[in-house]
């Protein structure tokens, strides 16, 4: 039977509505993850699977304007009902962060005049049947394995999804006492904070604060861990290198230019902004004009932009967002370089780690196992 919408109260002066919603999966996943939760638990028969919309509303909506939320976002997919036997795993975001589906939905909702919705948050609700009744742990351990944990959580019920808008004053500002304890205030507030610094890092921020005579706060320490970081300043590519025992002159970003350097015919722009462009050749293109802005043909040179964009580490960890953030990143680049370029089309590359096919193993397919924050 299907799920009518369900009052979450909250601790603020907002109310939350829960607003089952369409099926989320297609049948392919829900047979992978079904045979995942077997591997967990052999009592586990099905499994079916919505979204659930979480809405912070800062009225109560009358009933016209609840059925124009539902029609804006389940339009005529209409809601997967589940068995009345069945148990639920819900999973969202995790609380304290804004999911970008969320950000956009609810500019969308707010276009469409629905001024009573605060924020509209989606999760999946999960509907287990199973022989018997399961407890509370062993819904808990089989909602692990249907979650990104990097970027997801599990409720065990709709009306614990309401934490979501919880709004929490910010926390004070901390000093970290090194000119008292010395560089273990440091190695303390790099595991507290997950900081991620390395040795030389710890040694260099130490000596400059004992020259400055003053002790750090966590904000200062975090900012330099994140515009430090190799995501930003990548400092591998500025390193220095050795190369079958010969120390290079030149930095392994000087070692690629070089090539352009040496032939830099065809090049109009590189290592100038995050894209580089070659050029093309002078051909008619189709563009609004700017008195009546009806599109016509101009003869004008028609250049190429070219951009790579990696993550490596973000994909590891969370392989959907990391590689939403690759491509996005390709595409602000693109239309941030020079005057701008309209992407045309993207070459995608994959590495993967061994595949490990069933009855189709390969030599070099050695175990070497992973941390288990990364996906495999």
């Amino acid at each position: 039977m299907s799920t009518p919408a369900t009052d979450l109260p909250v601790e603020s002066a907002n109310g939350v509505l829960e607003l089952p919603g369409q099926s989320a999966l297609s049948a392919f996943r829900l047979d992978k993850l079904l045979a995942r939760l077997q591997q967990i638990n052999v009592r586990i028969s099905g499994l079916r699977a919505r979204f659930t919309y979480f809405v912070q509303v800062n009225e109560a909506p009358l009933q016209e304007q609840r059925e124009h939320l539902e029609a804006l976002l389940i339009a005529d997919d209409g809601v997967e009902d589940f068995p009345d036997t069945a148990q639920l795993i819900y999973t969202g975001p995790r609380p304290g962060t804004i999911s970008p589906w969320s950000s956009k939905a609810t500019d969308i909702a707010h276009a469409c005049r629905l001024s009573w919705v605060t924020r509209i948050e989606r999760g999946v609700c999960y509907a287990l049947a199973c022989d018997g009744r399961l407890t509370s742990a062993e819904l808990s351990r089989l909602g692990e394995s249907l979650l990104d944990r990097m970027t997801e959580c599990q409720f065990a019920s709709g009306r614990e999804a309401g934490v979501l808008f919880e709004q929490h004053p910010p926390a004070p500002l901390a000093t970290i006492p090194l000119l008292e304890d010395g560089t273990g205030a440091l190695l303390r507030a790099d595991r507290e904070l997950g900081l991620a610094l390395s040795d030389d890092e710890i040694d260099y921020l130490a000596e400059n604060y004992r020259q400055l005579d003053r002790d750090p706060t966590d904000a200062e320490l975090m900012m330099f861990a994140q515009v430090n970081s190799e995501h930003c300043r990548h400092k591998i590519f500025h390193a220095d290198w050795i190369i079958d025992g010969e120390p290079q002159n030149e930095k392994l970003f000087d070692m690629i230019k070089s090539t352009t350097k040496a032939s830099p015919d065809g090049v109009i722009s590189a290592y100038s902004d995050n894209a580089a462009v070659m050029a093309g050749w002078d051909s008619k293109r189709l563009s609004p004009e700017p008195g009546d802005r009806q599109f016509r043909y101009r003869d004008e040179p028609i250049h190429i932009l070219m951009k790579v964009e990696t993550h490596n580490h973000p994909t590891a960890i969370s392989p959907f967002a990391g590689a939403a953030t690759g491509s996005g990143g390709e595409i602000r680049d693109e239309g941030a370089t020079g005057l701008g370029a309209k992407p045309k089309a993207g070459l995608t590359g994959f590495t993967v780690s061994h595949l490990r096919i069933p009855e189709f193993a390969q030599p070099w397919e050695k175990p070497f196992g992973h941390p288990d924050r990364m996906a495999t």
